[in-house]
């Protein structure tokens, strides 16, 4: 692959992440939860960090921006709706606009609800897409500013990318997510061993991001909502699918396990 990743652990639970095209040596980070650790990863690697691509304006994706671009100059990639929250950016972008990285190019992909502007950066032809905390292994990043129509639409985008596609998300929020993910959807075989496996990794110390779309598709609530167990168990067996994400959003928020 002509992407190399970088993937490094951040503040409390964020994840970092240094993205690289190995025919230019051309390196951005996608997002800035901790500019001092940010950077001395790319050190560390030997790669010379120029871009930030941001998917929203939350302090822990966006704070570390000024630090590193004083350190290096780096150009500002972020959402052009969050710009005002954000502060300087040098590439506003919106939905649809694609971004290079070296000779890669991105799409970038509406994911908004967590934040109204939030987006991810899908690349086709390297099989990834980093989608900050629109979407979490077994779970999805609660709705501060949009609705369950809007988030469910974003979701919606990012289960119709291809199955094999590696989802790198910011948090390790895994084992939380999947002891809530049991009990709204305790019959889901797939379900049942993913949380086995998280339970091993993490007593392992090891990280459960990134996953892949087609796992998230066979196990995470927040994407199954045709599912008919699952709308039996809300009541919804014919409510638009946004109503069956926004009534497990709400289970979620209110989950005590």
């Amino acid at each position: 692959m002509a992407l190399e990743i970088r993937q490094f652990a951040c503040l409390e639970d964020n994840y970092g992440f240094l993205i690289r095209c190995s025919q230019t040596g051309a390196c951005a980070a996608i997002d800035t939860p901790e500019p001092a650790r940010i950077l001395e990863e790319a050190r560390a690697a030997g790669w010379r960090l120029t871009e930030i691509w941001n998917t929203h304006h939350h302090w822990d994706h966006a704070g570390g921006n000024d630090t590193i671009r004083a350190a290096n100059g780096a150009r500002i990639t972020a959402p052009a709706e969050e710009v005002r929250q954000i502060g300087h950016v040098d590439h506003p972008v919106k939905p649809g606009d694609r971004v290079r990285l070296g000779a890669l190019e991105a799409e970038v992909i509406d994911v908004g609800g967590h934040t109204l502007g939030h987006i991810a950066y899908w690349f086709e032809s390297e099989g990834a897409a980093f989608v900050g905390d629109a979407l979490f292994a077994l779970g999805c990043g609660r709705l501060f500013e949009g609705t369950p129509e809007q988030a469910q639409a974003g979701l919606a985008r990012l289960r119709a990318l291809p199955p094999d596609t590696v989802i790198y998300c910011a948090h390790e929020y895994t084992a939380a997510n999947a002891r809530f993910a049991l009990s709204v959807d305790p019959g889901n075989e797939a379900l049942t061993a993913y949380a086995e496996e998280v339970e091993r990794k993490r007593a392992r110390g090891e990280p459960t991001v990134p996953t892949t779309m087609a796992r998230e598709i066979a196990a995470n609530p927040f994407l199954r909502w045709e599912d008919a167990v699952l709308r039996s168990r809300f009541g919804l067996e014919t409510a638009p699918d946004w109503q069956v994400y926004g009534a497990v959003r709400a289970a979620k928020d209110s989950f005590k396990g």
